[in-house]
């Protein structure tokens, strides 16, 4: 993959607050785009390592893309709502309160 709107490290911010927060969703997305992020490396290693099935790879790999970046738009949007702060990437208030109240 080539441009990312969050980091690897971000994403793991993220993971990091919402994961133990009930509603985790900011973290599950988080979560399925790293997963798709080693996906996509792992389907390029392979065309690089059997370049005789570079298309079944390339097609995977273009699919995992696809994939990421509507995970992406979809975290962005979810952080909008619940109203993490953008720059940050700290959990709002409202639900740090809740999740450490369940701590």
């Amino acid at each position: 993959m080539q441009t990312f709107r969050y980091s690897s490290t971000q994403l793991q911010l993220i993971l990091d607050q919402a994961g133990i927060y009930m509603c985790a969703c900011p973290a599950q997305l988080a979560a399925q785009m790293m997963e798709l992020r080693t996906l996509h490396q792992y389907q390029m290693n392979c065309m690089s390592e059997m370049p005789d099935m570079a298309d079944s790879h390339r097609t995977i790999a273009d699919a995992v893309f696809r994939a990421h970046a509507l995970l992406e738009e979809a975290l962005d949007r979810v952080l909008d709502i619940e109203g993490w702060d953008k720059t940050s990437l700290r959990m709002p208030d409202g639900l740090r309160k809740k999740r450490d109240e369940l701590l």
